[in-house]
C-alpha cells in the first residue's frame, strides 16, 4: 500500500472499482458538493472533483475534497498544471494531505483560451508527467528541489488521465508508459464513445504490458440525447463518437433511457476486457443517474473494505 486509500484497497483486492465525478459549482456553495456526495456515497469507491474544468473558475477541487473527506466520503482531487507552479502544487498537496486526502489525479488542464478568462496567463511550470514524478518524490520524503520533508510526508495514491481517441494513436500509449514510469498508480481514461477504437488501444497497452503496471479505469458517460453525442463528435477536440451510437439515440423513443442502457452495456462489456480494473462514470450535470447505472451494471453494493 502506498497510501491506503479506499480506492487503492479496492483495486489491490481485485474488485472492479467504480469512481464517479462531481463538477464543483461556479460559486462558494459547498452544500452542492455535500448534496452530490451524499447521493453517491454508497455507489462509488472514490469521487473525482474537477479543478476548474474547461478553464472556468469554480469552487476549489481541494476545498471540495475536504467537504467530502469530512463527511467520510473518499475524494479524488484533480490538480492541473495550468494554474500553479511547482511551489504552489507542492504546498496544495501538503494541505490536502493534512486533511487526510490521499487520491490525487495529475492533469495538464484545459487551455485557458477555452474558458471564461481567455486572456489569463497560463503557468505550465511543469507538465502532468513531471507533476507525477514530483509527487511521487514527495511521498518518498523529499521536495522537488531535493530537500528532505522533515515530518509527516503526504500519503498519496497517484492517478493520471489517458485519451485513447486523440491523434497520434500509438503515441498515446507511449505517453501512458511515461506516466507510469513517473509514478502513476491508476489511470482514468477519456469517455468511450467508440468501443472498437478503445479495444485497439487496449491491445497496444496489453502488448506493452502496461495493464500489469497500472490500474486502468475506463471512462464512460451516459448521454441524454443524440444532439449531445453529435456535439461531442463535432465540437470536442480529441474525441471520436461512433455514428451507430448517434443513430441509436436518434431512433429511441426515450433518448435518456437509451443513453443509460448504452452506458450500462458498455460497463458490462468492459468488465470482461482484460486489463480493465474499473470504470469512471462521468455523468456531466447528471450526477443523480450514477446510482442507477451502478445498480443496473450489477456493481452494487460496493465491496466492504477495512
Amino acid at each position: 500500500m502506498k497510501a491506503g486509500s479506499r480506492l487503492e484497497k479496492v483495486l489491490n483486492a481485485g474488485h472492479f472499482a467504480v469512481t464517479g465525478e462531481i463538477n464543483p459549482p461556479q460559486n462558494a456553495e459547498g452544500k452542492v458538493i455535500a448534496h452530490h456526495g451524499e447521493m453517491l456515497r454508497d455507489y462509488c469507491d472514490a469521487i473525482n472533483l474537477a479543478d476548474n474544468q474547461t478553464a472556468v473558475v469554480r469552487l476549489s477541487s481541494i476545498a471540495s475534497g475536504i467537504v467530502l473527506q469530512q463527511m467520510g466520503i473518499e475524494p479524488n482531487i484533480h490538480i492541473v498544471a495550468r494554474d500553479r507552479n511547482r511551489i504552489a502544487i507542492q504546498s496544495d498537496v501538503l494541505g490536502a494531505a493534512a486533511f487526510g486526502i490521499k487520491n490525487v489525479l495529475c492533469l495538464s488542464g484545459d487551455h485557458q483560451t477555452l474558458g471564461n478568462h481567455p486572456t489569463a496567463k497560463n503557468v505550465y511550470d511543469i507538465d502532468s508527467i513531471q507533476m507525477l514524478k514530483m509527487l511521487d518524490g514527495m511521498r518518498k520524503g523529499y521536495f522537488a528541489n531535493g530537500e528532505e520533508i522533515k515530518g509527516p510526508r503526504p500519503e498519496l495514491f497517484l492517478g493520471c488521465a489517458a485519451n485513447p481517441f486523440g491523434d497520434l494513436f500509438e503515441y498515446r500509449v507511449l505517453r501512458l508508459a511515461k506516466k507510469i514510469e513517473a509514478g502513476a498508480d491508476f489511470v482514468q481514461t477519456q469517455s468511450i464513445f467508440d468501443m472498437e477504437r478503445f479495444e485497439r488501444w487496449m491491445e497496444i497497452v496489453r502488448a506493452a504490458g502496461l495493464h500489469k503496471k497500472v490500474k486502468i479505469l475506463a471512462g464512460v458517460t451516459p448521454l441524454k440525447s443524440w444532439k449531445a453525442a453529435d456535439f461531442i463528435k463535432n465540437k470536442v477536440a480529441g474525441m471520436i463518437v461512433d455514428d451507430r451510437l448517434i443513430e441509436r439515440l436518434k431512433a429511441a423513443k426515450d433518448p435518456q433511457e437509451e443513453g443509460i442502457k448504452i452506458c450500462v452495456e458498455q460497463i458490462n462489456y468492459l468488465k470482461t476486457m482484460e486489463g480493465i480494473a474499473g470504470v469512471h462514470i462521468m455523468a456531466v450535470a447528471w450526477e443523480e443517474i450514477i446510482p442507477e447505472i451502478v445498480k443496473r451494471a450489477n456493481l452494487y453494493p460496493r465491496p466492504q473494505i477495512n
